[in-house]
């Protein structure tokens, strides 16, 4: 009996040994290794705009090649869409969530759920404000606000100014304001130059840079030196109002994005310049830097970013100017766009 008792004792001492081994592994916390298949989800505000097709593409390649699925979902600007499009995500068993937020405030209820499931959140090119997002991945966006307004300035340190801003659900279109202004206020102070309007287009949507510019044009009769646009969708649709004035290529507009058309628009003297965020850098590292955190891998950051509750860890890369004289050495040489469709004959 005592022998029955002792085999007793230690099978269920090695049941219990085992449980323990067994627990933490797939207890779903943030940061636990994993070392099976890695799966991706990624929640897109939008796939419209061609920018973030690139973005799409290149972070599933990458992904790819480091052996991760990537399940991706677009909301189309629409918030509640989004916040469903993330609980369908997490319901497939994501174990990384990389979120391009259309409402910088309203996308943290998509946050809250992943976390409450244990899966580290990347807020991607836009911060995601009064969340616990675990990593911000994103181009430094008061610098690209401070490389518009300094290259119109330079050419134009005097006369009426048009600011056209982004969305203003769109944390970064704040950034790429303040950045701006940074460069803008001291010449306002000065006298040099005055803002005549200052307005935000509503989803990035170019006909609302049409609008605002058609109306600021108006009102001034015309007297405008720079428009201070900040990406190449709005740029085309204030450009256009430019144009029924017969104003393109005489009055400076900036952008960003190094989309075609914009990079057309310069090459044709319409648009003065753009701002090109080296994408395939920063989606690369984004592919990289989820798989990472599936694997529980310790993270490089180069700041940290507030956003309201708490200074997230962040990668900021740098944003470049571009305009004629560079457009060959920057989005032609990384391959980003290419030359025969730029230079190509409208």
């Amino acid at each position: 009996m005592k022998q029955l008792n002792l085999l007793i004792l230690v099978l269920l001492l090695a049941l219990l040994t085992g449980a323990c081994v067994c627990g933490p592994e797939n207890s779903g916390a943030v940061g636990a290794k994993k070392t099976g298949p890695i799966r991706i989800g990624l929640s897109f505000d939008t796939l419209k705009e061609e920018r973030w097709q690139y973005d799409r593409d290149l972070i599933m390649a990458r992904a790819k090649e480091l052996g991760a699925e990537v399940i991706y979902l677009a909301a189309d600007s629409n918030d509640d869409v989004q916040n469903k499009q993330i609980e369908n995500l997490l319901t497939q068993g994501i174990d990384v969530l990389i979120i391009v937020p259309h409402n910088a405030e309203v996308a943290a209820a998509g946050v809250d759920a992943a976390k409450r499931q244990g899966v580290p959140v990347i807020s991607y090119d836009r911060l995601i404000r009064n969340s616990d997002v675990d990593v911000y991945l994103s181009f430094d966006n008061i610098k690209v606000g401070e490389l518009q307004a300094q290259y119109l300035l330079d050419r134009a340190p005097k006369g009426n100014y048009i600011l056209i801003g982004g969305a203003p659900t769109d944390n970064n279109a704040k950034m790429f304001r303040q950045g701006q202004m940074n460069i803008l206020q001291p010449a306002i102070d000065r006298g040099d130059i005055k803002i005549v309007a200052d307005q935000w287009a509503k989803d990035w949507q170019p006909n609302e840079a049409l609008k605002h510019t058609e109306n600021a044009l108006t009102q001034v009769n015309n007297n405008v030196v720079a428009v201070v646009v900040s990406n190449d969708g709005t740029a085309g649709g204030a450009i256009q109002a430019l144009q029924e004035q017969r104003l393109a290529g005489k009055v400076l507009v900036s952008g960003q994005d190094a989309e075609l058309a914009g990079l057309q628009r310069i090459v044709a003297g319409t648009q003065s310049m753009t701002v090109y965020k080296p994408i395939r850098k920063l989606a690369t590292r984004a592919a990289e830097v989820a798989v990472a955190m599936a694997r529980g891998a310790a993270l490089e950051t180069t700041s940290t970013v507030n956003n309201g509750k708490k200074d997230v860890p962040a990668i900021l890369l740098e944003p470049i100017a571009v305009d004629k004289s560079n457009i060959d050495s920057t989005v032609i040489a990384d391959g980003y766009q290419k030359r025969e469709l730029i230079y190509k004959k409208q």
